[in-house]
């Protein structure tokens, strides 16, 4: 396996010292637009000042695309401040693109494969997620550090990099990640878990750079429209591709500071969803799958149930 770097948590990331790279690739920066507008623009009015800053640097950055899905354009039908928003402001500074998306890992699809093909195989592909609270104190401490997952992609020869918030034990997204995520990670892929878990606690992370060659081969490949982030490390486990990860900071996107009971539910039982199609996908040509996939399933059933009860005592 090529070398990987991690930063701790609690530490910034610092990319190795400059080299000369010739020619240098691009950075392509694709912002996901909130499924739901929020009635306050101060976080999204932060957030566009720095794609604002990427856009004029056409040398090192192609002009930014904005991912925005039809459902929450037309719920905003006549409202003047979303139509001066995105007219004004992210118009001005992004390409625009308008998609009907099931969820947001379909918008990633489409903006990523938007910018793949106007990309060159040394280029890296950023995804930045515009819900989260860039307009106060922390948020724009992030901002300021925003670039880094792309610049450790380039300067370290990676080919994926997570970005991870900063959370206590309590939160509601560790939560999810220890008793949901990582516990039906280690039943359907243990060997691929432990490594995943060397490089990063938030394998659903929405902060993500990958480098083109990487991306190339997700594209070909099926795309979930849940959970695609623990699908890329899979593949990047399974590739032996060079994975690193990149401390974002203090910041949220939950509104109340923490998921619903019913949220975290759907959560837990779509990457169970998604690892059973992973899983097949991977070990069909086995030729005693099906009773593999039975005892695990079996397993899994039992894993869902215990994280569902242990988040209903912790957030019902």
């Amino acid at each position: 396996m090529r070398k990987t770097s991690t930063t701790p948590p609690g530490t910034q990331a610092k990319p190795a010292p400059k080299r000369t790279r010739s020619p240098a690739g691009k950075i392509h920066p694709i912002v996901i637009y909130p499924f739901r507008q929020p009635g306050d623009y101060s976080d999204l009015q932060a957030l566009y000042q720095l794609v604002r800053q990427l856009a004029a640097e056409k040398d090192r950055y192609a002009r930014p695309i904005t991912v925005l899905d039809r459902k929450t354009h037309y719920s905003m039908a006549g409202n003047k401040a979303y139509l001066d928003f995105r007219r004004h402001t992210v118009a001005r500074c992004s390409e625009v693109m308008d998609v009907w998306a099931v969820d947001t890992c379909q918008m990633w699809y489409a903006g990523l494969g938007a910018a793949f093909e106007k990309g060159g195989e040394r280029d890296v592909y950023w995804l930045i997620p515009g819900d989260f609270n860039y307009g106060t104190a922390a948020g724009q401490e992030v901002l300021g550090r925003m670039h880094d997952p792309p610049e450790i992609i380039l300067e370290l020869d990676q080919d994926l990099c997570i970005g991870e918030i900063a959370t206590d034990f309590n939160n509601s997204k560790q939560l999810i990640d220890t008793y949901g995520t990582f516990a039906l990670l280690y039943n359907w892929f243990p060997v691929e878990a432990q490594e995943i878990r060397q490089y990063t606690e938030r394998p659903r992370s929405e902060f993500l750079a990958i480098r083109h060659g990487f991306l190339a081969e997700m594209l070909r490949q099926r795309w979930y429209p849940y959970e695609q982030t623990v699908v890329m490390l899979l593949k990047a486990v399974f590739g032996k591709k060079g994975i690193s990860r990149f401390f974002v900071g203090n910041i949220s996107d939950l509104p109340e500071g923490r998921e619903s009971l019913a949220s975290a539910m759907q959560q837990v039982e779509r990457t169970e969803r998604v690892l059973k199609a992973v899983w097949r996908e991977h070990h069909q040509a086995d030729p005693d799958w099906i009773e593999h996939y039975r005892r695990l399933a079996a397993t899994s059933e039992q894993v869902r149930h215990t994280a569902l009860t242990i988040l209903h005592n912790l957030l019902g």
